[in-house]
């Protein structure tokens, strides 16, 4: 599926990442997220364990998509998750190749990092089976969140499937970034924090504000 920048802009989803508090969680679910990430990568310090993720997938209200977000983990990884955590959607942040995004159940997402030469509409022909590509900044080392932008005008103007945003994103830029790029979806985690981990409500608000002005 393929979203052109000539075409009407059709509402742009929201999705905050990096929860780790059911306060955070239902702040986001309220204020109009259309999803919450949490992380299952423990270097990570929006990481989460399973007991955490358990108690906020269940006190989330109805139609709010749960992602768990996974970096270069083994598939019986995955499946202690899925057996402890009822997510709806995978995210893969790590160098994982499409057989390893794909078996578990869920439909997925692949975050791909963008380097100043990426050709992306190649590296998406390469996840045929994701239901979107989402789309950060590349830092060496880093598999997300890092808070850096990249050069959005890297984006194709009509790519072959959804494409989430992220990467450096903010209250006070997601509306310039949703004109101009027009993606599907907009994701977002530390432009929205008081500090690692945990989300600023009024920011969580403001952010989800302007996605819907954008």
């Amino acid at each position: 599926m393929s979203v052109s920048r000539d075409a009407p802009l059709a509402v742009v989803r929201s999705k905050i990442c990096g929860i780790t508090r059911i306060e955070d969680a239902l702040v986001a679910a309220e204020a109009g997220a259309d999803a919450i990430g949490l992380v299952f990568w423990a270097p990570s310090p929006r990481a989460v364990d399973l007991e955490q993720a358990r108690r906020i997938v269940a006190a989330l209200p109805p139609f709010v998509t749960t992602v768990g977000l996974f970096v270069n983990a083994a598939r019986a990884e995955v499946r202690e998750v899925l057996e402890a955590v009822p997510l709806d959607l995978l995210q893969f942040h790590g160098d994982e190749q499409a057989a390893d995004c794909e078996g578990h159940g869920r439909p997925y997402i692949k975050a791909l990092r963008v380097k100043p030469d990426e050709d992306i509409a190649a590296q998406c022909a390469r996840y045929p089976g994701a239901a979107g590509i989402l789309l950060d900044a590349y830092v060496p080392g880093i598999p997300g969140g890092t808070g850096e932008r990249f050069d959005w005008s890297r984006v194709p103007a009509q790519p072959p499937c959804p494409i989430i945003l992220a990467g450096g994103l903010t209250p006070e830029n997601v509306a310039q970034a949703i004109q101009q790029v027009r993606p599907w979806a907009v994701d977002v985690s530390g432009g929205v924090e008081a500090g690692k981990g945990r989300k600023d409500a009024g920011k969580v608000r403001a952010f989800l504000s302007a996605v819907r002005a954008g």
